[in-house]
């Protein structure tokens, strides 16, 4: 039997998995179950073999899970899970590093699911599923996105708030934690130089944010409390004047809810553009609209960008990763070119490889 690791990423609407050797991390198997609630669909492949497509029955995570185990089951190659890592996106102050999943650690994390709405349920619902289908005796890992973040100078933790409400958990945590983990390691293995200066690595796609690093350590991030915070994103508005928020309430009539799916679902580039937060659409389409979306996501990213390189006391390299910045020239070029006067720096794509950072995590803790 091959001991192999289970990686699971649950979002709103998919169920994303990766199986890895447990001795080397070889992946062996990948997938993802999408339109969870709705007409799901299960599709995967062994590590070089041909896509396996099947419908999935049931509206729900348990149902998606269901779905990943029978496939892992039908095309077993000899395997033996021995643990399954989840992504994670909030650990707030207490977990700072990839951690079992007890009783006690679900019952904190759900206590965090206001300061992640987006994504916390669904990363707990694909535990309870994972520990009803596979018995107690195979370990759940939790990997959080929060984590990279902890230890950061104080001054890139608060908000200007009084202490009582940064003991109270109002601050600025930092999320895509997993994402820029793998870039530290990716540096310190292929440009040892630039991984001892000073990077600022930006994780573009539905989720986007920005971080400072220096040394394969976090310094600096450009999401604060909760992982709607920074930069515009896909659906999710980024930073918006309190005053707003307040006016949407006192004038508008708009509900607390309202305005959460306002700014969560219905903002970023798909608010702005008023047709998609497919960037590749919104490149083909070409509209006055669409360009303009693209024109000020590129220019608030770049403005972070300058923000995180004052926060390093300069800047050395400049590392793209996630689905737009890994996979839209146009837009990197963009941001680039408002970066021009920071003078000359390398640039670097680097691929995202979440899952393989946490089978790396959940490998250490077996071991």
């Amino acid at each position: 039997m091959t001991p192999a690791i289970l990686t699971l990423n649950a979002g709103s609407s998919s169920l994303k998995f990766r199986v890895f050797a447990r001795q080397g991390l070889a992946l062996m198997a990948r997938g993802a179950v999408s339109r969870i609630g709705g007409d799901a669909e299960l599709a995967a492949r062994l590590a070089g073999g041909p896509e396996f497509r099947s419908p999935v029955a049931g509206g729900d995570h348990a149902a998606a899970m269901q779905a990943v185990l029978d496939f892992i089951a039908a095309h077993d190659e000899g395997w033996r899970i021995e643990a399954v890592a989840h992504r994670i996106v909030h650990g707030g102050t207490r977990y700072t590093r990839s951690t079992p999943v007890t009783p006690q650690v679900l019952s904190d994390l759900a206590a965090l699911i206001p300061l992640a709405p987006l994504h916390q349920p669904h990363g707990l619902a694909a535990i309870a599923a994972t520990r009803r289908l596979l018995g107690e005796s195979v370990p759940n890992l939790a990997c959080f996105d929060t984590a990279f973040h902890a230890g950061r100078d104080a001054l890139f933790t608060h908000f200007a708030l009084p202490a009582a409400l940064f003991e109270q958990g109002v601050r600025r945590y930092g999320f895509h934690g997993l994402s820029y983990q793998w870039l530290a390691q990716v540096l310190a293995r292929d440009h040892p130089e630039l991984h001892r200066g000073r990077v600022v690595a930006a994780h573009l796609g539905n989720g986007a944010s920005l971080c400072a690093m220096r040394d394969g350590r976090s310094v600096d991030t450009t999401m604060g409390m909760t992982a709607v915070d920074g930069i515009p994103m896909g659906t999710r508005s980024g930073a918006v004047d309190p005053g707003a928020i307040l006016l949407m309430q006192r004038s508008f009539g708009m509900a607390p809810d309202q305005i959460e799916d306002l700014i969560y679902n219905r903002s970023g580039l798909r608010g702005m553009s008023g047709r998609s937060n497919d960037v590749a659409a919104l490149l083909a389409d070409g509209s006055a609209q669409s360009r303009f979306a693209l024109d000020f996501f590129a220019l608030k990213c770049a403005q972070a960008a300058a923000s995180m390189a004052v926060s390093l006391g300069g800047i050395d390299a400049m590392v793209f990763t996630g689905g737009i910045g890994e996979n839209a020239a146009p837009v990197r070029q963009a941001i680039l070119h408002h970066m021009a006067p920071l003078g000359d720096f390398a640039t670097l794509v680097i691929p995202a490889n979440e899952e393989r950072m946490m089978a790396i995590e959940a490998a250490a803790l077996l071991d």
